[in-house]
């Protein structure tokens, strides 16, 4: 059965769809011999190379994540031209395909990070169009006012555009004149240190910051720094649904499973609710 070819790249690790859709409209993508165009799609003897080198298709694999816990110091890319370690080096490794990160966190920024073998996935989760949010712990060094929080809560103008906290929670232990102050922050976007401008705008200093949320994935309390635990498949299931994606199993889902799974999935959320922030 002929496929769409930009799914066939996306499947094997080339890249999310929207991604493959562009490589093909800029003519980098051939098919037996002749340069593909938007809307090709390829049979399962066809070749096809990008960029002038073979693809390897093996059979479809089953969307996978991974939720990492990254410790200060490691750098977001694949490979850094200045040999510092990367958010891939610890990752389990792939019999086809490759991991891909699911958003970023600058090198002085620890805490949650996704991964997913799935191209499509990953693009649905960091468009702005999911509305996806992602929560921060802060520690926050300066004299912080209640009229400061509302300003951060109305938006505030930086350099790229405006920018607000969805939420700002004070942790309950802090004292109110303590020049070191911890806060829970949740925002929608993942511009490039965003939380810290935010704040920072206001003439205060951030000088720690974990994520601890994206979207409805806490990180858990036991996997310390620098470890990773993968998704049971049931909350892949959930997750590629709550974004619009159709998710590559094995074996599909009857009604009744996927109704279990939903409540599952609920219950979960809902302890992740009482117990994520403590993590």
């Amino acid at each position: 059965m002929d496929e769409k070819l930009q799914k066939i790249l996306a499947n094997a690790g080339k890249g999310s769809r929207r991604a493959m859709e562009q490589a093909i409209a800029d003519g980098r993508v051939t098919v037996d011999g002749a340069v593909a165009k938007l809307g090709d799609r390829a049979g399962a003897d066809a070749k096809i190379s990008l960029d002038g080198k073979p693809v390897l298709r093996e059979a479809e694999p089953q969307t996978r994540v991974i939720v990492y816990n990254k410790p200060e110091g490691e750098v977001s890319t694949r490979h850094d031209p200045e040999g510092r370690a990367t958010i891939f080096d610890r990752l389990p490794l792939l019999k086809s395909g490759r991991w891909i990160s699911i958003g970023r966190l600058d090198i002085n920024t620890s805490g949650l990070l996704l991964f997913t073998n799935d191209g499509e996935l990953a693009n649905k989760m960091m468009h702005p169009s999911s509305n996806i949010d992602r929560e921060y712990l802060v520690r926050v060094m300066g004299k912080v006012d209640e009229d400061m929080l509302k300003r951060l809560r109305a938006g505030v103008m930086l350099e790229d555009g405006p920018a607000k906290f969805t939420d700002i929670q004070i942790v309950e232990s802090e004292r109110e004149e303590a020049m070191n102050r911890w806060f829970y922050v949740a925002l929608m976007e993942g511009r490039n240190r965003e939380v810290r401008r935010l704040w920072e705008s206001q003439g205060v200093q951030v000088n720690r910051l974990k994520r601890v949320r994206y979207g409805p994935v806490f990180i858990p309390s036991h996997i310390t720094s620098g470890h990773w635990f993968e998704l049971d498949p049931r909350d892949v299931d959930i997750l590629c649904s709550d974004v619009g994606v159709e998710r590559n199993r094995q074996k599909p889902l009857t009604q009744k499973e996927r109704s279990k799974r939903v409540r599952q999935h609920k219950r979960m959320r809902k302890q992740a609710n009482l117990k994520g922030r403590r993590g």
